[in-house]
């Protein structure tokens, strides 16, 4: 159909949005079409599209199979796979499988049935060609990017993700994930399968060979796969073990005399492709469009090649992004390359070096133009910010066109050659601009300073017109250059200082013709070849003709009734003079008039002529001229672009249709004929497509009619229902054709890294905002956005027309003719005559229109009718409105307070009424607002009529507290109750929402100091408690200040924070003795813990606490650390002083001990009662000491942790004797009170308890190393002691090499009889009361069977059995099987065994020894295996066994020694 075409540019950022067929056929998708062109080594030729998709193209795949090579497939972003016949051009079928966008398509190499797709959701969906079928599968949940089927086995296909994920998935197993390649950081932007089965082929290193071992090539289950990402990487991957086997980093190559920036990320799209006959050599994309070809035998520098290096100008000048190759008919294999500089390549795979470049268009073209001194130069001004100048002879190269960019930065909508100076080219731009370039020369444009308000729609040059005309300081320009632009001017620019100020030509036409009134806005302008005259068409319709230099009107045309967007002169150096003065126009309507002007011309008449006849009408499009051309090879032949697709070929003196051309889809904007074949005639327009076609090849003589021209614009069957579902706004030509062209260029993934200088999107979105035609003005411009509003997006972009104040008047003015002619003379009659028309009042009745056009009195009456028409129609705003007109101020705002209806307009005009109805007013509308939820708009308004109280009650009660506090400060005295009152409420709501420290503010602001402290307290954390503190001590709180301090202190004390902890109490005084109760807690815990567990190392400590001393006591470094880093002395005075402070911590809390305290709680409470002790030896109270010190080692004890305590013992007595208190201040203690000599006779008896342990244990490891036999009932007590009494780590103390012959202590302390008998008497009354709740749980028990008898018969037995005890429990030890024992005799016995109790001395209960018959069973043990023990001690052990030895398992332990 056409000859040469320069096609739409290829869509950025997809996989594989082209590809070759067997018989090299290249499909290329731009924008929602497919080019398809036919490629040789030599040359290319588009020869067709394929139109249907209603979105972008994002995939492109031809079937390689033999048979089926002409079959191809595509996917687009409207989620739709289509089937195509490239031959034929017509689409075979759609799958509408995917609900997304679809990201990348490919046909498998394997099966020639089968297609395979993903979308951007991660869904993956075979299509099977030759039964329709799909199958859908959902390996990942990411977004696909690429997909490519292996050339080896059917099922398996590679698909790579966004996030640099790549998986392969197998299709026979339902889609079932194979292997997944982790590797790339980035996006997978392509995928290539090694067409060699195997993996072996990199391999000719030898030190790569040990990578291949595991599969020996030629298997056939697995061939190498390459990737590329936006990350800089290629890798080849091995799909048998599913792992990377090499990393390919792309080349820093120079380019423009600069080194690419590995730092610097710039735009990337990396494309590989692995050639078929080329198994170890792949291509890919590189950072600034090069191309490199890898060798993936060969390492370094030698790895890579670079395409086109045999000349300069070859390569890309921005990324490649899709490659694909094909075998010519002469073994050649050409690659072609798409890249975003809009230029498709062929390149030589064997030199490397290209063969040809195909130019691409990436916006509307506006205008074309050849020149009139260089024969054959074509110049394009494109919609994508460049101008293309092609050579359209030259035979070398059929596409030999140069591309100009710099200074446009804008859509280039005019161009104009100048008439005799060779490559000087004027351009207009969408944003104003008006410049000119030489485009033989590299230097940047020519820009005029004066720049249009609107796009540029038509340049021409003529002859200067005054002021230009009369010269000036750098003397008369031959000629000018005249623009017209959107605002309805025309500047006329002096080429040779465009610098200078362009001139507005209307002020001469205004003063040449006496012009007063305000003249159209123009739209077009034609100067005659000659110069002599210049045709000017104007918004309005009307082409005025004007002579030079005067600009004279010589004659108005008011042929046209829309916008004039086209005018053109005959050439004239046809033979016929009479066709030198046809002017031809064109305009928004369809019908193209020719007027000859030949008489006027010639003859200029006086006055202007007005001419309403044209001397020809050429009828026969369906939609608006936008362009047309005269033939210069014929007489009176004229070719015309229209909005309705179509080129149309006049004969105009016939007013004969001779040739129509349809190859467009879509509008056409601009035509020029051949100026060197008469054959040939050259259009654009909206498709982003040139084209060259021949007049006498062409089917149709006309252009299409009705239906015929909708099937022309859609190119597509789609049914009418498909065209409602598509949402892209449509061109001003109707909805069909912007189903097809309606998606952007670059889509969705080019918006997010195209720069807007250079890389356009499609022009649909200009066409919702001005979108220039070719050769219009502002209002022909709107009225493309109009068609476009209306059509497609009534709902989004028609505005909602506001409703009628006077309905009524003005329905009544839209009556038919005769009626409204009738009100004119019935108005007319109420006006000059005193008697009006019977029955006629104006404002009511049939005459109610007739009140506004009358006095005020009818005015009022109209008001009146039109108010009851809106209370029935329940429009009450509106009749607010007029009676607020009328004056009827109080009215209106009274009924827009019982309609709930006042807004803030009716507000501000409320004082016009007075104070009174004013203040009534704001306080109905405040109610209002607070129905609303307006609450704070509300109190402003109460402040406006001076409630200040009421706006702050009102705040208050929504609970806006923070917003009544701004205000209750900004307007009230610091001393107003209601301020504190406010933020006490407001410190409660937050208190119970848990926002402490708002709250805490609030009571700091209200002056409650105190409760501000209390309530951050109460989080209980440690920095909350530390904060508190010292709040409370700030705000002179000193109680709590201290309490808060003392409660922190403790947490970070059992938190091991030593440092934390006496921070917190030494910014108070008062709380020394507290800082000397835990430096005591913290030494404590040092000596006691294990130095080689590093575990139970604290959160921070004091150096002080180092164990360097370790042979100093407990007491006496807790002495010298006082001293030195507290100052606290014998000699201490005021509050240091150390009765004051021993006075002190005796209030401090003390439990009593429990088994179940953790171990750090009970060191707190131990060092409580050390801390006293040292206190009182500084004050020589040995009494008081001695007391103290049994209570710390016997929180230990008591608390079931009896190796701490044995431990204790020793850091406080290293010589085991209570009576030697200190070796460093020498100290002898004598006890003269009875309490503390029991005191210390208690605590040394334990002390004498642990070395009678140790003594036993030495002397049986000895005995167990020498073969001795030990009883069995020494074993069981044994272990019975060993579990009461001494743990393995007191064990491991002593060693036991250490002879042990004779005790070294004082054995006899350990059997006091009196102790003896406590204890006899204490286990008489655990037994007693063991048997009590025996008792009680049985009866319990035998309370709840009675209800049920026959649960009690079948549970009897065995609740008896499990309810009596068994001999040897506790309760019945001891007693004899006749015994039975009853509430009354365990209750006797009780009491007797009390009474024992109260008769024996305080001190004996108070101060406890070891249990004695314990120590008599180990001393009698002892004794049998060391002569150690002495015959008196032997036998007062025995005497007190016989009296004291009381239960089955101790009575059974002793009678070996009382035998």
């Amino acid at each position: 159909m056409h000859e040469r075409s320069l096609p739409a540019s290829p869509n950025w950022y997809c996989s594989r949005c082209s590809d070759v067929s067997r018989r090299g056929l290249l499909g290329v998708g731009a924008k929602n079409i497919i080019f398809l062109i036919d490629v040789s080594a030599s040359s290319c030729r588009v020869v067709g599209e394929l139109a249907g998709h209603r979105d972008l193209v994002s995939g492109f795949s031809f079937c390689q199979h033999a048979g089926q090579s002409h079959v191809c497939v595509s996917s687009s972003n409207d989620g739709s796979i289509r089937f195509w016949d490239s031959d034929n051009k017509v689409l075979i079928k759609e799958h509408a499988a995917h609900q997304s966008p679809v990201a990348a398509v490919h046909w498998s190499p394997v099966d020639k049935n089968l297609v395979v797709s993903g979308d951007e959701k991660g869904v993956v969906v075979c299509h099977w060609f030759h039964t329709g079928d799909t199958a859908s599968f959902f390996p990942e949940p990411r977004t696909i990017f690429c997909l490519t089927c292996s050339p080896h086995t059917w099922s398996t296909v590679a698909v790579g993700y966004k996030d640099g994920m790549i998986v392969l998935i197998d299709l026979s197993k339902k889609g079932e994930v194979i292997h997944r390649l982790r590797g790339h950081d980035d996006e997978i932007h392509s995928l290539a399968w090694s067409w060699l089965v195997g993996e072996d082929a990199l391999y000719s290193r030898p030190e790569d060979s040990e990578a291949n071992s595991g599969a020996p090539a030629g298997d056939g289950k697995g061939c190498y796969l390459a990737s590329g990402s936006k990350d800089q990487t290629l890798r080849i991957w091995s799909s048998a073990k599913g792992k990377s086997v090499m990393t390919l980093k792309l080349p820093y190559v120079k380019k423009r005399g600069s080194a690419v920036d590995p730092g610097v990320k710039e735009r990337l799209w990396l494309h590989v492709h692995w050639p078929r006959g080329r198994p170890t050599q792949l291509v890919s994309s590189c950072f600034s469009g090069e191309l490199v070809m890898w060798d993936l035998t060969r390492s370094g520098k030698q790895r890579w090649t670079l395409f086109g290096t045999s000349s300069e100008g070859q390569n890309h000048n921005r990324i490649v992004f899709n490659m694909s190759s094909v075998l010519v008919q002469d073994d050649r294999e050409l690659l072609i390359s798409t890249s975003m500089d809009r230029e498709i390549k062929c390149w030589d795979l064997a030199s490397l070096d290209c063969c040809w470049t195909l130019p691409t268009l990436g916006g509307f073209v506006y205008a074309l133009t050849f020149s009139p001194v260089g024969t054959g130069c074509l110049a394009l001004g494109v919609g994508d910010n460049m101008i293309r100048v092609w050579n359209t002879l030259t035979t070398q190269n059929q596409y030999d066109t140069r591309s100009f960019w710099q200074g446009i930065k804008s859509k280039v909508t005019a161009l104009a050659w100048h008439p005799k100076k060779e490559g000087s080219l004027s351009f207009g731009t969408d944003d104003g601009k008006v410049g000119i370039y030489d485009v033989f020369s590299n230097k940047p444009p020519q820009i005029s300073s004066s720049y249009h308000r609107k796009t540029v729609y038509t340049l021409a040059w003529g002859p200067p017109v005054p002021p230009m005309s009369f010269g000036a300081a750098g003397g008369k320009p031959s000629i000018s250059l005249y623009s017209c632009a959107g605002e309805g001017t025309i500047l006329q620019h002096d080429p040779s200082r465009l610098s200078g100020e362009a001139s507005d030509i209307d002020k001469l036409i205004r003063d040449t013709n006496s012009i007063k009134h305000k003249l159209s806005p123009h739209t077009d302008l034609s100067w005659k070849p000659d110069g002599k005259v210049v045709a000017i068409g104007n918004e309005d319709g009307c082409i005025e003709v004007y002579q030079a230099p005067s600009l004279k009107l010589l004659c108005s045309i008011q042929q046209h009734h829309k916008i004039i967007n086209t005018l053109r002169w005959h050439h004239d150096h046809s033979s016929a003079p009479e066709l030198h003065c046809l002017l031809a126009s064109g305009s928004s309507n369809a019908i193209v008039y020719v007027h000859d002007l030949r008489s006027i011309i010639e003859n200029p008449p006086e006055s202007p002529v007005v001419l309403t006849e044209p001397h020809r009408r050429l009828c026969g499009h369906t939609a608006k001229i936008t362009d047309m051309a005269w033939s210069p090879h014929h007489n009176a032949r004229l070719v015309t672009a229209s909005y309705d697709g179509t080129a149309q070929v006049w004969d105009v003196l016939q007013e004969e249709a001779l040739s129509n051309y349809r190859g467009h889809i879509g509008y056409l904007l601009c035509v020029d004929w051949s100026p060197v074949d008469p054959d040939v005639i050259w259009t654009g327009g909206k498709d982003f497509t040139l084209q060259e076609w021949r007049v006498s090849k062409q089917e149709f003589t006309k252009p299409p009619k009705g239906k015929k021209m909708l099937e022309l614009k859609e190119k597509t069957k789609t049914n009418p229902k498909q065209k409602k579902k598509n949402k892209k706004p449509p061109g001003a030509g109707g909805a069909a054709p912007l189903e097809m062209n309606g998606g952007p260029v670059a889509g969705p993934k080019a918006a997010k890294e195209q720069e807007p200088s250079e890389d356009e999107e499609d022009e649909v979105s200009s066409t919702n905002s001005s979108v220039p035609t070719v050769s219009s003005e502002s209002q022909r411009k709107s009225s493309a956005v109009v068609v476009i509003k209306s059509k497609d997006k009534p709902d989004l972009l028609k505005k909602k027309k506001p409703r009628s104040m006077l309905p009524i008047s003005t329905s009544m003015d839209h009556q038919p003719k005769e009626d409204l002619l009738q009100d004119c003379i019935t108005l007319a009659s109420v006006k000059h005559s005193k008697a009006p028309p019977a029955g006629c009042v104006p404002g009511q009745g049939e005459h109610i229109h007739l009140g506004l056009f009358s006095d005020r009195q009818a005015l009022y009456r109209m008001f009146e009718a039109e108010e009851a028409a809106h209370v029935e129609a329940a429009h009450f705003d509106c009749v607010v409105y007029l009676r607020l007109w009328s004056g009827d101020l109080e009215g209106a705002l009274q009924l827009a307070t019982e309609r709930g209806e006042l807004n803030d307009h009716l507000l501000s005009v409320a004082p016009m009424a007075g104070f009174e109805v004013w203040s009534r007013t704001v306080e109905a509308f405040v109610k209002q607002l607070c129905l609303q939820e307006q609450y704070l708009k509300a109190a402003s308004h109460l402040l406006s009529v001076n409630k200040l109280y009421e706006a702050v009650d009102l705040l208050r009660s929504h609970k806006l507290y923070r917003e009544a506090i701004a205000l209750v400060k900004a307007r009230l005295p610091a001393e107003d109750p209601v301020l504190k009152e406010l933020y006490t409420c407001w410190a409660a709501v937050l208190e119970k929402d848990g926002h402490f420290s708002a709250a805490a503010k609030c009571h700091l602001a209200a002056g409650a100091s105190f409760d501000a402290a209390k309530v951050i307290a109460r989080k209980s954390d440690v920095s909350s408690l530390r904060t508190a503190a010292s709040l409370a001590r700030i705000s002179g709180e000193v109680a709590l200040a201290q309490s808060l301090a003392l409660r922190c202190a403790k947490d970070l004390a059992a938190a091991l924070d030593w440092v934390g902890a006496q921070e917190v109490l030494s910014s108070q005084e008062s709380l020394l003795v507290h800082r000397l109760h835990l430096c005591v807690a913290e030494l404590l815990a040092a000596m006691l813990a294990d130095p080689q567990v590093e575990s139970q190392s604290c959160v921070s400590s004091h150096p002080w606490v180092s164990l360097g001393e370790r042979h100093v006591c407990l007491q006496d470094r807790i002495r010298d650390v006082w001293e030195q880093q507290f100052g606290v002395s014998q000699k201490s005075e005021g509050h240091c002083s150390v009765g004051a402070l021993l006075q002190e911590l005796k209030s401090a809390e003390s439990p009593t001990p429990t088994a179940n305290v953790p171990l750090r709680q009970v060191q707190l409470y131990s060092s409580l009662h050390l801390t006293r002790a040292v206190l009182s030896w500084l004050l020589d109270d040995e009494g008081q000491l001695m007391k103290e010190l049994w209570k710390a080692v016997a929180w230990f004890r008591d608390a079931g942790h009896l190796s701490v305590s044995a431990e204790l013992c020793r850091l406080l007595f290293p010589d085991a004797d209570v009576s030697v208190f200190s070796r460093k201040h020498p100290k002898t203690l004598d006890y003269k009170e009875e309490e503390a000599k029991a005191a210390a006779t208690s605590l040394q008896a334990f002390i004498n308890y642990q070395h009678l342990y140790e003594h036993w244990w030495r002397s049986a490891t000895r005995i167990t190393n020498g073969s001795a036999a030990v009883s069995s009932p020494a074993d069981e007590l044994k272990d019975k002691v060993m579990n009461g009494g001494i743990s393995e780590s007191e064990e491991s103390v002593c060693p036991a090499t250490r002879r042990c012959d004779k005790l070294d202590f004082d054995a006899s302390l350990l059997l006091s009889e009196p102790h003896a008998a406590c204890q006899a008497v204490q286990r008489s009354v655990r037994e007693v009361q063991e048997r009590l709740a025996a008792m009680v749980l049985q009866h319990g028990r035998a309370q709840e069977e009675k209800p049920d008898s026959a649960e009690k018969e079948t549970d009897g037995p065995a609740q008896i059995s499990t309810t009596t005890e068994s001999p040897d429990s506790p309760a019945s030890a001891g007693r004899r099987p006749e015994d039975q024992d009853t509430l009354l005799t365990l209750s006797s016995k009780m009491t007797e065994h009390q009474k024992q109790l109260a008769d024996l001395p305080d001190t004996v209960k108070m101060y406890p020894h070891p249990d004695v018959v314990e120590c008599c069973l180990v001393l009698l043990h002892v004794s049998k295996a060391s002569p150690s023990v002495s015959e008196s001690l032997q036998q007062e052990a025995k005497d007190l066994l016989r009296k004291y030895a009381t239960g089955p398992t101790v009575h059974k332990a002793s009678q070996q020694f009382l035998t």
